[in-house]
């Protein structure tokens, strides 16, 4: 084995020992691993859309929505992620129809 593959071996060995002297040292502190489960903070942009929706008793382009959703609850949302996440519910029939070109409302069983 030359001395390159052999120095590179031995740094990745040293890699992985330092990562885990740090876990051991974090566990020994009582510090919150990374891996603890965290809880959800606020609603998705579904469940935001839908409050939006609910309020306003009437279909919305997207553009209102997302204008809403912002003066609402304080959060600017990606309208291409909004507009894909809205256009799967409405395909699976969940809570949303979409009566124009991106413009959305709520099913009449979701009211």
């Amino acid at each position: 084995m030359n001395d390159e593959t052999k120095d590179l071996i031995l740094s990745v060995f040293e890699a992985s020992l330092d990562a885990q002297l740090r876990a051991v040292r974090r566990l020994r502190q009582g510090a919150p691993s990374s891996a603890a489960p965290r809880r959800r903070k606020g609603l998705s942009q579904i469940d935001m859309a839908f409050d939006i929706l609910k309020k306003a008793r009437s279909p919305l382009h997207v553009s209102q929505i997302l204008d809403r959703i912002q003066q609402q609850f304080g959060v600017t949302i990606d309208r291409e992620s909004l507009v894909s996440s809205l256009t799967k519910k409405v395909a699976r029939s969940d809570r949303f129809l979409r009566p124009e070109k991106n413009t959305f409302s709520l099913r009449p069983e979701a009211r």
